[in-house]
């Protein structure tokens, strides 16, 4: 392996130039860049598709020479699956797992047949493609499983008619060489196999956005430079509309019966030289793949030459396409890429890049479906684990190995280097040994940082309304006026907040914990009053209130600076704010989740003011619904920055999304919250690259439940946060995991892992050990 990334070729060389270029470098060689490459653009994930094949019709109106696919009317019982059919084989498919339906069939066969035009007349169709939208839609519809189609050379209406029933089309341009077309070529007889239509095909579905597979067909009489041709054709085209996911580069194999049933396979050599040329001339955000039963001895050799990805792999069906070669078991590729240092992952029928961008890629008929599969950087969810869910945490393994992308990461930022957006967001793909080598990372920083004691803070939330003027997206809580909507809503008058307040004490509660939404008649003077009220009911009280929007609100509706207004705050006995409302700190994600509420700008600068005017804070940060990885980058580099600044921040909370009761997500236009594996590197990530800076991270037992924060407590966080008497925004977002979590429950909790616990008060001091009753309790349950 190279001790540093390669880049690909660059794209202005012509082929005649990488033809030159390979000629002078062993295949051993190109396999080694081209494996770096690989590494580099995908990290150590190798992916497949789980999917049943769906053979529509095996008739075409093209004659290849090599293929046992398609056949003639009089060889089949019909010209074409009934829908019937289609939905067996779909439903034994969804029985079985699988995310993806093939439809292959071959090329417009009512052009050469009668009994195709019949059977398509007597059932309403007007063609065959007309057929497979009909049939793609009612497999999405009856069963979920996403279509991906092979219909052969289509024209911008035929995307357009197909492009509301697919996540993804495919058209193998399989040679660019037109001399394979003449009489006594491979393609002869089957003007559909002409290059130059072949790739205006594929170019229509560039410009009709639809996510692409395409390839290349090796040993058929083609040329080394053909092939080089062939895959700089697909890169120019990808280059000019970015819908190519996945090139697959597939050797010929020898099929009975054919014309070309004694033409020899394409040797391994060849393969391996293909694909390495393959990745080394692609951009690297194309996967590179090949069928793995058709060279399922030499799997650990295609990973080698820059393979990341199997393509489709279906626990069902045969290939249909070459029925002499079965697919390999699962874990026969589990156990290849394990061999390999490479970790197997399934994805959907829409590659990783396109499904996590579905607004552009996909039809709204779809999107809502692939945005539900996913995380943030598009692979599709294994865990079934949601935050707010009350589902046990996943046992992850993380395995021994580690890639060196990662490992080179942590060593930089292990000796002081600053971290930067790209290697920050690369952390957050970690998966395998890179997950297990980030956890004991942060682990390891929490334990220099602060120790093992898992600290908490007896506390009571009062929300004092759930009327809100804003319409967050991703807000369960609040109503839009005193109508009901998921509950009733509600204002509480100061007389009740400041009886909460003194009820808090009495429980034990050192703080209280003040938000709400921004009722109509709120200005600033209401938010003066609050803190007047729970001060003189509750002087001992630490009053922590306020969110960003809320202090915003507050002054601008008095026409006072954010400094000015906050020091009347803190004069009336305001002692920190909480770090909300901040989601993600980036424009692009606030304008589709939180379009009217503070800026990242703005919540930034509320924060600098507090700090200024000696409040300090905590800082948050919601993540798991439109964001990506880039994203959480930049949001903790932006509070890194802060405190680098101010200093002001107490500790760091990231907040899973909890998706069930949420606008957004119920309208489609959202993911169902971080998986378990972002979930912990969140944490995690956050402890690394905030290390030295701010001290504390906290795991919100509400949103990951007890054994997910006990996890996490192990992957750099140290804080549990507070007993959050009476807790209700999460619960209506659909959280399950209750409203108290008294100090017996989190002694158990810190217990199950082998750390003491200590009750903190909201800047992080700790109780002396007779005023906590955490400490009794650990001295009593160590003398047991």
């Amino acid at each position: 392996m190279l001790d540093h990334p390669v880049m690909p070729l660059d794209s202005a060389m012509s082929p005649d130039d990488i033809m030159g270029f390979a000629s002078g470098v062993e295949t051993s060689a190109l396999m080694a860049m081209a494996s770096s490459i690989a590494l580099d653009a995908f990290g150590p994930v190798v992916t497949y598709s789980p999917k049943v094949f769906i053979p529509l019709t095996r008739l075409c109106r093209d004659v290849c020479h090599y293929c046992t696919f398609a056949t003639t009317p009089g060889r089949i019982a019909s010209p074409y699956l009934s829908m019937g059919e289609v939905m067996e084989i779909a439903r034994a498919g969804a029985a079985q797992g699988c995310r993806e339906a093939l439809f292959t069939l071959g090329d417009r066969p009512e052009d050469r047949y009668g009994a195709a035009r019949l059977w398509l007349s007597e059932r309403g169709h007007e063609s065959t493609l007309a057929y497979v939208a009909a049939a793609a839609q009612a497999v999405f519809d009856g069963t979920g499983l996403l279509p991906h189609l092979n219909p052969g050379i289509l024209s911008p209406d035929d995307y357009a008619m197909l492009r509301p029933h697919a996540a993804s089309m495919g058209l193998m341009l399989e040679s660019s060489a037109d001399r394979l077309c003449e009489r006594g070529g491979p393609h002869f007889g089957s003007p559909d196999k002409r290059p130059a239509v072949r790739l205006a095909s594929i170019a229509a579905a560039g410009e009709a956005k639809v996510p692409f597979t395409s390839g290349i067909l090796i040993g058929i009489g083609e040329t080394g430079l053909e092939r080089i041709e062939a895959l700089c054709a697909l890169r120019d085209l990808h280059l000019r509309y970015g819908h190519i996911q996945e090139v697959i580069v597939q050797n010929f194999r020898a099929k009975p019966g054919t014309p070309m049933a004694g033409h020899a396979d394409a040797p391994l050599e060849e393969l391996l030289w293909s694909i390495a040329l393959a990745r080394l001339i692609l951009p690297r955000d194309v996967s590179i793949q090949a069928p793995p039963n058709l060279q399922p001895d030499a799997l650990e050799s295609l990973i080698a030459a820059g393979l990341n990805d199997w393509g489709g792999v279906s626990p069902v069906t045969a290939d249909h396409v070459n029925p002499e070669a079965p697919w390999p078991h699962l874990t026969v590729l589990e156990r290849a890429c394990t061999r390999a240092r490479r970790i197997l992952r399934p994805r959907l029928a829409i590659g990783p890049r396109h499904a996590a961008d579905p607004g552009t890629w996909l039809d709204p008929r779809l999107a809502p479906s692939v945005r539900r599969q996913v995380d943030g950087q598009g692979l599709a969810r294994t865990d079934g684990w949601h935050a707010g869910s009350g589902l046990a945490a996943p046992v992850f393994i993380g395995g021994q190995q580690m890639s060196s992308r990662i490992a080179g990461i942590l060593d930089r930022l292990n000796e002081g280097e600053e971290p930067d957006r790209d290697a920050v967001a690369t952390l957050f793909t970690a998966d395998g040994g890179d997950f297990a080598a980030v956890v004991r990372m942060a682990d390891r920083l929490r334990r220099e940082a602060v120790g093992d004691t898992v600290t908490h803070v007896v506390n009571r939330n009062i929300n004092y309304t759930n009327i809100c003027l804003y319409k967050c997206g991703f807000c369960a809580f609040s109503k839009g006026s005193t109508k009901a909507l998921r509950g009733p809503a509600y204002r509480l008058d100061l007389p009740e907040i400041s009886r909460r307040a003194v009820e808090a004490v009495e429980r034990g509660a050192t703080e209280v914990c003040l938000q709400g939404g921004i009722h109509p008649d709120y200005d600033g003077e209401t938010y003066l009053a609050i803190v007047d009220a729970v001060r003189a009911a509750a002087p001992s009280l630490h009053i922590h209130a306020f969110s960003a929007l809320e202090v915003f609100h507050g002054a601008t509706t008095l026409g006072l600076p954010l400094e000015d207004y906050l020091a009347r705050l803190k004069a009336a006995g305001l002692s920190t704010l909480p770090g909300t409302a901040a989601e993600i700190l980036d424009p692009d994600v606030r304008a589709i989740i939180a379009p009217d509420k503070v800026t990242a700008d703005q919540w930034l600068q509320v924060m600098c003011a507090a700090h200024g005017v000696g409040l300090r804070s905590t800082a948050t940060i919601m993540f798991g619904h439109v964001d990506n990885y880039g994203h959480w980058a930049n949001h903790l580099l932006q509070i890194r920055a802060l405190q680098q600044e101010t200093g002001g921040f107490t500790e760091f909370v990231p907040l899973p999304f909890v998706h069930m009761e949420a606008p957004f997500w119920r309208k489609g236009a959202s993911r169902s919250g971080p998986t378990y594996r972002e979930a912990v590197l969140m944490h995690a990530v956050a402890r690394i690259v905030l290390h030295s800076l701010i001290p504390n991270i906290q795991v919100s037992w509400v949103k990951m439940g007890p054994d997910g924060a006990a996890a996490i407590l192990n992957a750099g966080a140290n804080d549990l946060g507070g007993v959050l008497m009476d807790e209700s925004i999460t619960r209506a977002a659909g959280g399950v995991h209750g409203q108290l979590l008294d100090q017996p429950a989190m002694m158990r909790l810190a217990r199950s892992i082998g750390r003491p616990l200590r009750q903190r008060t909201t800047l992080y001091d700790l109780l002396p050990e007779e005023a906590d009753p955490s400490a009794s309790r650990q001295h009593q349950l160590e003398r047991i």
